[in-house]
């Protein structure tokens, strides 16, 4: 049986243009995917989003099936669960 380790997603490492890589909590990435989620017009989202009501189940998506949004030519932003060691 797997540990249940292996699926939690607390922390994020966040890849943007132009920006050094970042270590997010799992709050953290939620509140920038919003923000960013708020600039891009409904008609630029991926098909999928464009279907979401609520911005926060749109986010939600997001974190829940992907691991990059489009958000422009030549811009990117992903992010990826990663375990941090204490």
């Amino acid at each position: 049986m797997p540990d249940s380790l292996m699926y939690q997603q607390d922390n994020f490492v966040v890849l943007e243009t132009n920006q050094p890589e970042q270590f997010l909590t799992a709050q953290a990435l939620f509140e920038k995917l919003k923000t960013v989620l708020q600039r891009i017009d409904t008609q630029d989202l991926p098909p999928d989003l464009q279907n979401i009501d609520s911005l926060e189940a749109k986010v939600q998506y997001l974190i829940d099936t992907s691991c990059e949004l489009d958000i422009g030519t030549g811009q990117y932003l992903q992010w990826y669960a990663v375990r941090l060691e204490k």
